[in-house]
């Protein structure tokens, strides 16, 4: 365990130094922000965990987003799959999902959004349609998912305190463990 902390913490310092998507603030910053902010909110170590590891998926992309859609859910949900079970996982793959349905369900929500959000919202598909949103919310990951994204577009304030990573080292130690416990 002390191997994955040690590559996640690389990780931050070196890709996650990396300016976010037109945003005030590093992508490391961004991450560690939404981590806090899921902390702060008393959510569970599986979903503290899942915030500030949500846009892994981006760390190593040369351009990540310029033109198109990355799909860094994808990827990210894919790479932490080899240490954390799907209570983390999937909130991660659906967080892209969830602002399209946000988007779509709310339109205080999508009046909010960052102009780098507005921008990545076209290129991710736009709001969902009604049976996207049918099927998202069928989704056993959905609320947790829409809990991780509302923490992420809260994570872009460049004033805000931001925790260095090693204050989710034990979440991040707690929920791994418990991913290779077999019953």
């Amino acid at each position: 365990m002390d191997d994955l902390v040690t590559l996640l913490r690389e990780m931050f310092e070196s890709d996650g130094a990396s300016a976010y998507l037109g945003e005030d603030v590093t992508q490391a910053v961004h991450m560690l922000q939404a981590g806090a902010l899921a902390l702060a909110a008393g959510a569970p170590d599986h979903l503290v965990v899942a915030a500030v590891l949500h846009d892994v998926g981006h760390f190593g992309a040369a351009d990540p987003m310029g033109g198109h859609d990355n799909h860094h859910d994808d990827a990210g949900a894919e790479l932490l799959a080899r240490w954390f079970p799907p209570s983390v996982t999937e909130p991660v793959r659906l967080h892209v999902a969830a602002k399209r349905y946000l988007c779509a369900v709310d339109p205080a929500y999508a009046a909010v959004l960052s102009p780098a959000s507005v921008h990545s919202l076209a290129l991710q598909g736009g709001p969902m349609g009604d049976a996207e949103r049918a099927a998202f919310e069928a989704n056993p990951h959905h609320a947790d998912a829409v809990a991780v994204r509302r923490w992420d577009d809260a994570a872009k304030d460049h004033d805000a305190p931001v925790p260095p990573f090693d204050a989710f080292a034990a979440a991040v130690v707690s929920v791994a463990r418990a991913a290779t416990v077999t019953p």
